[in-house]
């Protein structure tokens, strides 16, 4: 193939190569340290091996889920916040994994974006390493996309897969051992997460109140207050999982407290909450006052200070308790199940 007077070259098109080829390099060391038993976690193959006996599992199921981090990133953008929104697209999946009983083994990203800011993509990917070393999964993989005239100037979006897996006999939830007056046990959230950011939005646009500007019910900014990372509870719960001590957990995203756990109850029982077991955290009622926002709205489209809901036997819920608290979380019971 001759070479062309004139001819176009890639670069000419809006597409870096050697920037994409110097953020693989910068973001090696990052792989490298989310290494764990089962994956080296190194970059630069078509694709990832794991070995699941090395990991501990000799009848195991793999569980895969997928999600992003939706209009946060737009939060992100505005703000120049990009440290942190890596570790939400890992909690989003990691999160649904432990909803299912299954360990996070492994993590791939898919980054795009426009016109590629090594230096952003790098903070990006760096959050995103410290999500997997918080859930024990490897970064083993992802995709830098540059794709000029699909993103406006600034603009990236973010997609994650998880794989993880489950012994045959953990599978959750455990639909057939439910019984009305089970546990329902509450672990809290580090604010809205990654979900109903586009009320976010809305509601501050409406608020008058910067990015920049003072928080109005905690130290920094509005900004960095409303950019706090998801919760990741793979250290807590594991252990429960593998001691089968649980019915079933529920990841609370997008649909909140309504839509959620129903999803981990078996037919013919549902999660009665109790409205009262907790104070409505003060991002919450900030937003619901500047909103005016309903309490079922609220529900459906938040948190409301709840990330993670498990499912466990009456006779077991002290024992459950004591170890989420001896691992650092606050939980508290939230209600129980009831004949539907």
């Amino acid at each position: 193939m001759s070479d062309r007077e004139n001819g176009l070259t890639y670069a000419q098109a809006g597409v870096d190569i050697d920037a994409g080829a110097a953020l693989v390099e910068a973001i090696k060391p990052l792989a490298r340290s989310t290494r764990r038993p089962g994956a080296e976690a190194s970059l630069g193959g078509f694709g990832a091996l794991f070995d699941l006996k090395a990991a501990g599992y000799e009848d195991p199921l793999l569980v895969t889920t997928t999600d992003g981090v939706g209009t946060k990133l737009k939060v992100a953008i505005e703000t120049g916040l990009h440290d942190t929104v890596g570790i939400d697209l890992v909690a989003m999946c990691v999160n649904d994994l432990l909803a299912q009983g299954a360990e996070p083994l492994m993590f791939l990203d898919y980054y795009a974006t426009g016109k590629l800011d090594v230096e952003t993509a790098k903070r990006v990917v760096a959050g995103i390493a410290e999500g997997c070393r918080q859930a024990g999964a490897a970064l083993v993989g992802g995709e830098t996309a540059e794709m000029p005239g699909m993103y406006g100037d600034g603009d990236y979006d973010l997609a994650g897969f998880s794989v993880g897996a489950v012994n045959r006999d953990g599978v959750l939830p455990t639909l057939d051992a439910q019984r009305a007056g089970d546990v329902l046990i509450a672990l809290p959230s580090s604010g809205p997460h990654s979900n109903g950011y586009s009320l976010v939005r809305r509601i501050v646009e409406r608020s008058g109140v910067a990015w920049d500007a003072p928080c109005p019910w905690a130290d920094g900014t509005l900004g960095e207050a409303l950019m706090a990372p998801t919760r990741i509870y793979v250290k807590a719960t594991v252990p429960l999982i593998k001691a089968k001590l649980l019915k079933g957990g529920a990841h609370i995203t997008g649909g909140g407290l309504i839509e959620n756990p129903p999803r981990a109850v078996a037919d013919g029982l549902a999660p009665r909450i109790d409205w009262n077991a907790w104070a409505l955290p003060p991002v919450f009622d900030w937003l619901q006052r500047e909103g005016g926002v309903s309490d079922h709205e609220m529900r459906r489209t938040f948190n409301c200070g709840i990330g993670f809901m498990l499912i466990t036997g009456k006779a077991e819920a002290q024992d459950v308790l004591a170890q989420l608290l001896d691992a650092g979380e606050e939980a508290f019971i939230c209600g129980e199940l009831a004949a539907a």
